[in-house]
């Protein structure tokens, strides 16, 4: 059963339709997707994780999610910031994740940029992008909810400013997504307004 792109999932709850193609969807979905994220490691990874997505199935990151953070010493910006031209040619060689010269390129540089701010400066700079809930009104269909935003625009112009690469609006605005600056769970979607 589909009502204006939520379906019915097998527990009978109404989830955002994209959401019912995989296990691994569902759980992201239920758990993770839109609650908020803190902490400067934590967003580091979805930064990154949300880079290397580009271009991919955001199927493909999650199912190498552990693979990465086992590759990029668990996304701790001062570890990887840290990493050798041996560390590079490493993960160049690791199937476990994706083995892209730029992206892995800009992970590293992008760590050495984070690494010289101040303890939670990242976490700071994002969610001073987060749009006010009450002039956001939740998305009825999955084409009422936008790949970019004048916030996600200025998100990424600004962290591009300060030093970091292979970030968009569009990467931006899955990264708000993804780490509950926004709530895009459709309107009657179970998992709407549960991020605490």
């Amino acid at each position: 059963m589909s009502v204006a792109g939520v379906e019915a999932a097998a527990d009978g709850g109404l989830r955002c339709s994209w959401a019912l193609s995989t296990d691994d969807y569902l759980v992201y979905h239920d758990t993770e997707w839109g609650r908020p994220v803190h902490g400067d490691d934590a967003l580091f990874e979805r930064l990154c994780l949300e880079a290397f997505q580009s271009g991919l199935s955001w199927l493909t990151i999650l199912r190498r999610r552990e693979g990465f953070r086992s590759a990029f010493a668990g996304f701790k910006i001062h570890a990887v910031a840290g990493f050798t031209d041996a560390d590079k040619e490493r993960l160049l060689a690791d199937a476990g994740i994706i083995r892209n010269r730029a992206k892995i390129d800009a992970t590293l540089a992008n760590a050495k940029v984070l690494a010289d701010w101040p303890d939670g400066e990242l976490d700071a700079l994002i969610w001073s992008y987060a749009p006010d809930p009450a002039t956001r009104p939740a998305p009825r269909t999955l084409g009422d909810v936008a790949a970019v935003t004048p916030e996600s625009t200025a998100l990424a112009k600004d962290l591009k400013k300060r030093g970091l690469r292979f970030i968009g609006p569009t990467t931006a605005y899955a990264l708000m997504q993804a780490c509950g600056l926004v709530d895009d769970h459709l309107a009657d979607c179970v998992a709407r307004g549960t991020a605490a």
